[in-house]
């Protein structure tokens, strides 16, 4: 690894190891903010939408990160750090259970009503008919994500590892709420 790389990351895992929260947060924000700029683009927004970009990175850094760290602090208290299969699978099935459709539902509400400005009527309406198959889909992702990340992750890196992740998860969550937002649009004659 170049000296600068090297240098970045030792800077990057000081702060981890100092500042957890602060560095998880800030970490799912930028990922969040990236991972919104490429969506844009494979959207063909022509101009970048900064408003849109900085709102979704307060998301990643206000909830992503934070509940994501506290979640896998939880987690490893109630299975006391445990990793054999039987302790993975009920800490993946807790998880995807409780976790998952919180943030799903929180995206989703978050995204219409604060990034698109939509009203809560319309929000409501777009949840009901997409949260389920929105969910559904994260549920044929997301185990294998949580499976790998509590049986070969160290605990300090499970956020990091899980943002990395849903990075491409924010990618197609932007261009399913896009082409929502697109179909939801009258046809004009």
């Amino acid at each position: 690894m170049g000296s600068v790389a090297n240098k970045g990351l030792q800077k990057y895992l000081f702060q981890l190891q100092h500042h957890p929260l602060r560095t998880k947060a800030i970490t799912a924000a930028v990922l969040s903010g990236i991972s919104d700029t490429v969506s844009q683009k494979l959207s063909g927004i022509p101009k970048l939408q900064l408003r849109r970009i900085l709102l979704k990175m307060l998301f990643g850094f206000a909830y992503l990160g934070p509940f994501g760290h506290y979640m896998h602090m939880l987690l490893d208290k109630i299975f006391k750090g445990k990793r054999d299969s039987k302790t993975v699978a009920k800490k993946v099935m807790l998880e995807q259970l409780t976790g998952s459709p919180c943030n799903n539902l929180l995206f989703m509400i978050y995204y219409g009503m604060v990034v698109e400005g939509r009203p809560w009527m319309q929000v409501k309406s777009t949840i009901k008919r997409e949260y389920p198959k929105v969910q559904m889909t994260a549920w044929t992702f997301w185990p294998v994500v949580g499976w790998i990340n509590h049986q070969y992750v160290p605990l300090q890196f499970r956020v990091i590892f899980g943002s990395l992740i849903a990075f491409c998860w924010g990618i197609f969550l932007n261009l399913r709420a896009v082409a929502l937002s697109k179909a939801a649009l009258p046809k004009s004659s």
